[in-house]
């Protein structure tokens, strides 16, 4: 057999398999509409996405996912499927801090997929507030990065909003610098966010010791500045570049190659266990010696273990003082629950932010 014969026999396969795959997406998205018919006539409110079970669903493809493809891409493929099917139910509205081309914006594709609609807004707290109103089912905001902290904004904005914590994602963080033009010594101004600004210092020191670092409120709106000015560039991601049509002059500047930013959905509705939780809590201590020690014993005597803890002033009175605090495990496990009835009698204050999904990949 010659090689055009082989090749246009494993064509053939190719033909064959793609049928079979359009068929099965068909006969899934029939599936996905007749569950979304089931719910409606319970509830005419009823919600479609259901944060723990599509994270349930991208963990086991992942777990029998036997290769040649990689379990990230795997997982993005059953992402994009899932966000299909989900839109002939309700399209989600989901709200991020913008403007468009940002890294809020890519984390909230990767979370949801793309059959969705993504709504920009000025800051964090517009986020909570559309998500409160019910003009959007969903917000996604950013709340760490590995190399420079804590979104501060995002934390305060928990202690009085009702909303809950439904899901995280975690974005890799890959800075390009981006420009009109062709070569980077004609480059004198460089426009980027001040985290991404910290995030490059190094390359920037190493590769534009003379180019003026100009602070704006975000990546997208210093992509949109550079698009419109000669000798500039911007520090922004992939979606900027193309959003802005902007050529990239340098890739993967960022000092830190594992930087990473986790952003957290929120939403009205509260996550059902996944089976790989996490839980976020807010609580105030009283004001005694070792105040802070008493209060986490439970977690210790019950075998929960603390991901992370922030303190945030609690703007209630001077030296008074939140915490945040992650916990592995959903509230509704019984070893969590009684954790957390523990803490609630050692505590002056305590909220449950959500019981959640953890990041897929």
């Amino acid at each position: 057999m010659s090689s055009e014969e082989k090749l246009n026999k494993i064509r053939a396969r190719i033909d064959q398999l793609d049928l079979q795959i359009q068929e099965l997406i068909n006969q899934r998205a029939t599936a996905a509409k007749q569950v979304a018919e089931i719910k409606l006539e319970e509830d005419k409110d009823a919600f479609f996405y259901r944060p723990e079970r599509e994270a349930a669903i991208l963990k086991q493809v992942q777990r029998r996912n036997k290769g040649p493809m990689g379990n990230e891409e795997m997982a993005r493929l059953f992402r994009e499927i899932m966000s299909a099917c989900l839109a002939l139910e309700q399209p989600l509205k989901i709200a991020y801090l913008g403007p468009e081309g940002t890294f809020t914006q890519s984390a909230a594709l990767k979370h949801f997929g793309h059959s969705i609609i993504t709504i920009p807004l000025g800051s964090i707290s517009d986020v909570f507030q559309e998500v409160e109103s019910g003009a959007v089912q969903y917000g996604v905001v950013p709340v760490e990065n590995s190399t420079e902290g804590v979104i501060n904004h995002t934390l305060d904005m928990f202690i009085r909003s009702p909303l809950f914590i439904c899901g995280e994602v975690g974005l890799r963080i890959h800075h390009h610098l981006l420009s009109l033009e062709s070569d980077i010594s004609a480059i004198g101004r460089v426009y980027s966010h001040q985290q991404s600004l910290a995030q490059c210092r190094g390359w920037l020191d190493r590769n534009l010791p003379r180019a003026e670092q100009i602070t704006v409120g975000s990546n997208a709106e210093a992509a949109r500045l550079s698009a419109n000015e000669s000798g500039s560039a911007a520090i922004a991601g992939e979606m900027a570049a193309e959003l802005y049509r902007l050529k990239g002059l340098a890739r993967n500047i960022e000092d830190e190659p594992d930087n990473t930013t986790r952003f957290l959905v929120i939403g009205r509705q509260k996550a059902l266990a996944s089976g790989d939780d996490k839980t976020s809590l807010l609580c105030a201590t009283r004001n005694v010696a070792g105040g802070l020690s008493q209060l986490l014993l439970p977690l210790a005597e019950h075998g929960i273990s603390m991901t992370r803890i922030e303190s945030r002033p609690s703007r209630q009175g001077n030296w008074d003082y939140v915490f945040f605090i992650d916990i592995e495990g959903h509230q509704d496990d019984v070893k969590v629950g009684r954790a957390l009835e523990a803490l609630q009698e050692r505590s002056r204050m305590l909220k449950i932010l959500g019981s959640y999904p953890k990041a897929v990949l």
